[in-house]
């Protein structure tokens, strides 16, 4: 099984795409120093309250999900960039013959670099995974990989992934997927304390929407709920 996790998630190297830019919102200030104006433009900094749990199995359970959202992130975010840096590098690359031979000097250096570590990936954190490329892209890793190889060989590899109760069709929506929001709730926490380094996603978030509309999610029973279903 994680030969097989390892396999298509060494993929996501070779998969090429524009990907928006999102600037950073900024906050203007104006400090008067000795009668003279200066304009400053400052990171917006966001404060949250503490994450409060009902018992102390809803924070075990958390910070379980905590983990392996902070093994699987690191990955989505070094594919984004990967594949940015590809799409500069195929602009100047005009024969087909010489694009796909130099996506596959890529894949091959991807995988000397990743191939231990994806190996190391338990099915939560593949699965997490799958979501989170979703998130920093903006495709589902099935619609990757029928766009640049080939509907069949899509067809495959999600139904081999069935056969582990994983999807290459996984897409995020934190907006009406409780996990999904647990998964947001976890990344922008981290964003904020520094754990995680942030990246901007492809999809729409808003956290502070996400927040009143998950303001009374049993985090206990969601993640019981994936345990029973998955594990």
């Amino acid at each position: 099984m994680y030969k097989f996790i390892t396999y298509f998630l060494l993929f996501i190297p070779v998969l090429c795409f524009s990907q928006e830019i999102v600037k950073d919102t900024v906050i203007d200030d104006l400090i008067i120093i000795k009668n003279d104006s200066l304009l400053l433009e400052l990171d917006e900094v966001l404060v949250f309250d503490r994450r409060t749990f009902d018992s102390n199995k809803e924070r075990r359970y958390y910070y379980w999900f905590y983990k392996k959202v902070h093994k699987a992130y690191p990955f989505a975010k070094i594919a984004a960039d990967k594949l940015t840096e590809i799409n500069r590098q195929l602009e100047g690359i005009k024969s087909k013959r010489k694009r796909r031979k130099h996506i596959k000097k890529i894949q091959k250096f991807m995988e000397g670099e990743f191939n231990d570590e994806l190996k190391k990936l338990t099915k939560t954190e593949g699965r997490i995974l799958l979501k989170l490329v979703h998130r920093q892209t903006g495709e589902t890793m099935f619609d990757l990989i029928r766009e640049y190889r080939s509907g069949w060989n899509a067809f495959w590899y999600n139904s081999t992934a069935n056969m582990f109760k994983l999807s290459l069709k996984s897409e995020y929506h934190p907006d009406t997927n409780a996990l999904d929001f647990i998964i947001e709730d976890i990344l922008q926490r981290s964003f904020a304390n520094g754990t995680l380094e942030k990246q901007s996603p492809k999809v729409d978030i808003d956290y502070f929407q996400l927040l009143e509309n998950w303001k009374d999610i049993d985090i206990k029973k969601e993640i019981q709920a994936y345990i029973d279903k998955y594990l």
